[in-house]
């Protein structure tokens, strides 16, 4: 056997085991982390819009309080109850927004309440709206929390304070007052203000009515209890994240910040970052974040510990701490943090990272390395997404677009593969007369190369130039929110969503899911985009002239079945640009091939397809 056709069986091999490798370690398991994270989104689930009920004097259980800049403190064994149960135990003030809905709970000052209203838990219009906060004795306690600290300051407000608020609601343009006071003479105000989106400012000040100065220290912080289900993907970041100063983007997943060193004076591991300023750190999940801000201008610490409780959860948490302040009796302090808590919105995130000048909270959506590429491709879809109101007509106008941008190469690259076409029959005779000496066999190709201006390697550009905008494509529709939910037509509903037909229950005739099946599910929700798609790099194929050498020929046969399963699993949106890409590289090259006079050999090798299927028949 020749050594280019042990090289293809090799390929073959490969192939499929990346194939299987997906379905079994990718694909499988991200249904059922799918399956997993829908199952514990419903059961916190909660009408935002109806009213809270009557406040109990009963204390709320759930964490203890936080130790603001360094780590979280140990938390209680709450008992979990119903989100309804933990929003009825504590006085609230309630939140209304066009984009969120929740209240912040009075005992503690916290905001734990958010629900976004513009986004559901899938694509049907009925479904529950994504609860992004919660209180403490729920069953995934997620919250924002401000204060002070200081050792001499006597009793500060923690997780149990009462506070006590000037108005019953909190809207964009009524900001909401709360005020305490202790018995050593500290008077605190807070006031928090929410703008029309996801945007909360804090203000919180001190008045030293007492006899002696205290030094008191700022802080706010975001903390997770329990580690979430995550997606797992490697092109996706879940878990901590933040820019703190001129260190730059920081991201941990939850896993990793598990393994971190132990953080002086406490139980807890994590990282610490000192002496920083301008940035922003939080937890974020695919589509939605929760992000404490500092004063950019003002150095601060920063940290992401986490800390195992009592229970087998985990205390995930994101602080920010100010510099200490000495308050002289008669003397006020003020001090200004900001909170994100919505969906990572490109031009809601952007649009916050100008107007706040908040040091590059633009990287709060991973646009991964190929940023370059990623963020301009979503801008250039979104523009033509405002022009005809659908992402999957814009997939298709920027692959054009990308096709005009890219044709002098593939010009070339395309006329350089017709050449070698013309030439292939002088290429035969060359191979078959020095077949017994390799040497002077490449010496002469490589002469009828440079007599014919033909660059052997320029057909493989038009696969390099498609890999980088593949993946930021596949980026775009797998990390951008607003490709979430967006339909196509006729049963594409979500483009960031694998095509949900099967051809093996006959497109939904048949009244079974296959992708049920143990094991093999995967490999048998296999839509009709795939098969498009995998249709039209078989028509791709065909252009060319088949192979002399039967390996080769196999292995040209079987590459678009293997593409059409292991893209039956990659979001629509990609698929459909895969197809549409494919049809227009076909007639990109029947264009070219006919201008330099060589023969089309679409038509003859479907004929001799269909033909050799045909003769048996005939037998």
């Amino acid at each position: 056997m020749r050594d280019d056709n042990k090289n293809l069986i090799v390929a073959i091999v490969l192939s499929m085991a990346v194939l299987l490798g997906w379905q079994y370690f990718f694909a499988a398991p991200e249904a059922e982390r799918q399956r997993l994270a829908a199952q514990q989104q419903q059961s916190t689930q909660v009408n935002p819009n109806a009213p809270n009920p009557p406040a109990s004097p009963s204390q709320a259980g759930g964490a203890a309080p936080t130790v603001p800049g360094t780590v979280p403190s140990t938390p209680t064994a709450p008992t979990v109850e119903t989100r309804e149960a933990a929003l009825a135990r504590s006085p609230r003030v309630t939140i209304d927004t066009p984009a969120i809905a929740g209240s912040i709970n009075l005992r503690g000052g916290r905001i734990d309440d958010v629900s976004l209203k513009n986004y559901r838990e899938t694509v049907d219009p009925r479904s529950p709206i994504i609860v992004l906060l919660s209180p403490t004795g729920t069953q995934s306690p997620y919250y924002a929390e401000f204060g002070w600290v200081g050792a001499q300051a006597g009793n500060l407000p923690n997780q149990n304070t009462v506070w006590t608020a000037d108005k019953a609601s909190l809207t964009p343009g009524s900001p909401v007052t709360l005020t305490w006071q202790n018995e050593q003479g500290l008077a605190f105000r807070r006031t928090i203000s929410v703008d029309d989106k996801f945007m909360f400012t804090v203000k919180d000040a001190v008045e030293n009515r007492g006899s002696a100065p205290v030094t008191l220290q700022p802080y706010s912080l975001v903390s997770r209890h329990g580690k979430p289900v995550t997606l797992g993907y490697y092109v996706l970041h879940e878990g901590m994240i933040g820019v703190v100063g001129d260190e730059g983007l920081q991201e941990i997943t939850y896993a990793n910040l598990d393994k971190k060193e132990p953080v002086s004076g406490s139980n807890a591991v994590g990282e610490l970052w000192n002496s920083v300023t301008g940035g922003f750190l939080g937890i974020t999940d695919k589509y939605w974040a929760a992000a404490v801000i500092p004063d950019q201008t003002q150095p601060f610490q920063g940290s992401f510990t986490s800390q195992q409780g009592q229970t087998a959860d985990r205390t995930y948490q994101a602080t920010v701490a100010g510099a200490s302040q000495t308050l002289q009796p008669g003397a006020t302090t003020e001090v200004t943090q900001r909170f994100f808590a919505g969906a990572k919105e490109v031009a809601t995130v952007d649009n916050y990272h100008n107007t706040l000048n908040i040091k590059n909270f633009d990287l709060l959506i991973d646009w991964g390395w190929f940023y370059f590429i990623t963020k301009p491709l979503f801008k250039v879809l979104d523009f033509f997404f405002h022009l005809f109101g659908n992402f999957g007509i814009a997939i298709l106008l920027v692959t054009v677009l990308l096709k005009i941008l890219f044709f002098p190469l593939a010009n070339k690259s395309y006329a350089s593969m017709a050449k070698m076409k013309a030439v292939q029959p002088e290429m035969t005779s060359i191979r078959e007369r020095y077949a017994d000496d390799k040497m002077k066999q490449q010496q002469a190709l490589m002469e009828l190369y440079r007599k014919e201006k033909i660059n052997p390697v320029a057909g493989c550009w038009p696969v390099l130039i498609q890999i980088p905008v593949f993946f930021a494509l596949y980026k775009v529709l797998f990390v951008t929110i607003e490709m979430r939910h967006a339909p196509f037509f006729g049963w594409i509903r979500d483009l960031a969503a694998p095509d949900p037909t099967t051809i093996f229950n006959l497109f939904g005739l048949l009244p079974y899911n296959p992708g049920a099946v143990p094991v093999i599910g995967h490999f048998l929700m296999l839509g009709v985009w795939p098969i498009l798609m995998g249709i039209t790099m078989w028509l791709q194929m065909k252009m060319n002239p088949e192979p002399p050498d039967p390996v080769q020929k196999q292995v040209f046969a079987w590459m678009p079945v293997i593409f059409t399963f292991m893209l039956g699993s990659f979001p629509a949106g990609l698929v459909i640009y895969w197809a549409w890409n494919n049809l227009l590289s076909v007639s990109q090259q029947g264009f070219i091939m006919r201008r330099n006079g060589v023969k089309i050999e679409l038509w003859d090798n479907l004929r001799k397809t269909f033909s050799r299927k045909a003769s048996p028949a005939k037998g």
